[in-house]
């Protein structure tokens, strides 16, 4: 972008100034005895200059908006058409208080819904399953059935919202609920908006959740995608998920690269079984985390839309923009929240939101200032809710594509998160022998993504318990008195009241039905046929949760870790 005797020009200018004008003031004054650094250790220069995007090439490196390589953006007008979606995580209790939740939200200004599960549910067993005792609706909502399905979207049309499922394991379960539901509103399937998290791979690597081994769950994710993209294209099968390799104690180039890792592994999959890049492209969707470092993350979610427009172009062949448009959700720092001085996560949360919105994402779910101690209030959602609706209504930050292009700290910081990343992507296909999901499936056996995060994450914490990592409240600026919000609590006759609609749905319904759609389903699994419509009639049938993963147990058996710690 610049000729070589501007740059000499601005490197004498640099020169000068350094001797003249920083020098004596770093003499007299000196500078803090901070670490310059970004939350993941990445160093930040003091000053950046048109040398430090020397070899920025605009049109091959930045473009326009909505144009390859999408690094400005992966729609050409973005906020200034439409802000993105607010989407706040909901569900506690049974689905008659998560209900309750989505209309109050609904009411304050949400335009999507984002459906958090209890424990039993995410790891497929029933509320009536001994090892569910004392988690059912604890950190999330219980669904055992299509009933449960029924009371948590009571009064709200299917066909007019879109709906986020944060689950994993037992995800194809819930995208069958909610097929089924579709059907019975009378919504046609082709109308149904969402997302699904349903993102194995990531589970196996940080998350930990799992049912069946590695390669069969593979196996159900691609089923999902090939459904979706026949009977629901305009909802997302997958959501790529960064956000729980960050939290688990990634850096955040460890967070992309491996997060982009896993969606090329999927990718892999799905050309492997016939399917066409340019048809299930564009339903792929990723989600990442935003973190403290403002100019950090703002420069990873440019450097992921460049790395994947270039990748799914050179190595998969797609040839529909839309199959190489990365689209992401973004959810604020769990992991930064404090329990010490709670209020200060409003602050955190925001300049968090603010990352992601300058990064350009689709939709964004900002966390409630009260999460390190239980699940949120009302109150602290509204106020979480109410950050992005300022950030979007008041801080012009909505009105400009991409304000940051063009800073040379920026535009320097995308280079280098790209090109690290990027090395870690050859990394991982080097270990697969030229396959990207094969050396995804080998790293998770051997433990290396394990061994990456885990060291990263030490190293965070000691940075931290030395004092070099400030945390506000936590290591620096503490206060004796108690801050403690008030909190919210999940009524102790949760699990009852769960079990007597189980109880109830059990009684009524068509047991031999049930036992059919269970057996067909078993003989699909067998055969290697796509499971998905049999689940689907299963849940219509009104199997359980629990009964349908338990056919996914029998014949593959259940998953367990056998690595060591690195």
């Amino acid at each position: 972008m610049y000729d070589e005797e501007d740059l000499a020009s601005i490197r004498e200018a640099r020169e000068e100034w350094e001797a003249e004008t920083l020098d004596p003031v770093l003499e007299r004054f000196g500078e803090r005895e901070d670490r310059f650094a970004t939350v993941s250790n990445l160093e930040v220069d003091r000053i950046y200059t048109p040398e430090d995007v020397a070899d920025l090439d605009y049109e091959e490196d930045l473009g326009f908006p909505g144009e390859e390589p999408f690094t400005r953006g992966p729609y050409p007008t973005m906020y200034r058409g439409r802000t993105w979606t607010m989407r706040q995580f909901a569900g506690f209790g049974t689905a008659e208080e998560t209900n309750e939740r989505f209309h109050y939200l609904i009411e304050n200004g949400q335009t999507g819904l984002s459906t958090a599960f209890d424990m039993p549910s995410l790891m497929g067993l029933d509320s009536d399953d001994p090892m569910s005792l004392g988690e059912v609706g604890k950190e999330g909502v219980a669904v055992d059935t299509l009933r449960d399905m029924e009371v948590l979207f009571d009064g709200i049309d299917v066909g007019e919202v879109s709906t986020s499922f944060t689950i994993n394991p037992s995800a194809p379960v819930i995208y069958a609920m909610y097929v089924a539901l579709a059907d019975q509103q009378g919504v046609p399937r082709e109308e149904v908006r969402g997302t699904l998290q349903n993102d194995m791979l990531k589970e196996f690597i940080a998350q930990k959740e799992w049912v069946i081994p590695p390669e069969p769950s593979l196996d159900l994710v691609t089923d999902t995608i090939e459904f979706a993209v026949d009977e629901t294209p305009k909802f997302n099968p997958i959501s790529v998920s960064g956000y729980h390799i960050r939290e688990a104690g990634s850096t955040a180039i460890q967070e992309l690269a491996f997060t982009l890792a896993d969606g090329f592994a999927y990718v892999e999959d799905c050309l492997d079984r016939g399917l066409d890049v340019d048809e299930f492209g564009p339903q792929l969707s990723f989600f990442f985390n935003s973190h403290n470092s403002i100019f950090e993350e703002v420069a990873k979610f440019r450097a992921a839309r460049r790395i994947y427009a270039r990748v799914m172009d050179e190595w998969y062949d797609a040839e529909d923009p839309d199959a190489k448009r990365l689209k992401f959700h973004t959810q604020t720092a769990g992991q930064s929240l404090t329990a010490q001085q709670p209020l200060n996560n409003v602050v955190r949360v925001t300049i968090q939101a603010l990352a992601g919105v300058l990064g350009g994402t689709q939709s964004l779910h900002t966390n409630s200032y009260d999460e390190a101690l239980a699940l949120p209030s009302e109150q602290a959602v509204r106020v979480a809710l109410r950050t992005q609706q300022i950030i979007a209504d008041e801080s012009g930050a909505a009105d400009i594509v991409d304000p940051l292009a063009g800073s040379f700290a920026v535009e320097s910081l995308t280079d280098e998160t790209e090109e690290k990343a990027m090395a870690y992507i050859e990394e991982i296909r080097e270990m697969g022998d030229g396959s990207v999901r094969d050396g995804v499936l080998a790293g998770i056996e051997e433990g290396y993504f394990h061994g990456e995060i885990q060291e990263a994450s030490y190293e965070y914490q000691e940075r931290v318990d030395e004092g070099e990592e400030t945390v506000v409240g936590v290591n620096k600026y503490e206060v004796d008195q108690d801050t403690k919000p008030d909190l919210l609590h999940v009524d102790e006759t949760t699990r009852e009241r769960q079990l007597a609609r189980l109880e109830s749905v059990k009684e009524d319904r068509d047991d031999e039905a049930v036992e059919a759609t269970l057996d067909a389903l078993a003989d699909a699994a067998e055969s290697g046929e796509n499971v998905m419509p049999y689940i689907v009639d299963a849940v219509k049938a009104y199997a359980t949760m629990g009964e349908i993963m338990a056919v996914f147990e029998a014949q593959h058996g259940q998953y367990r870790e056998t690595v060591g710690l690195a």
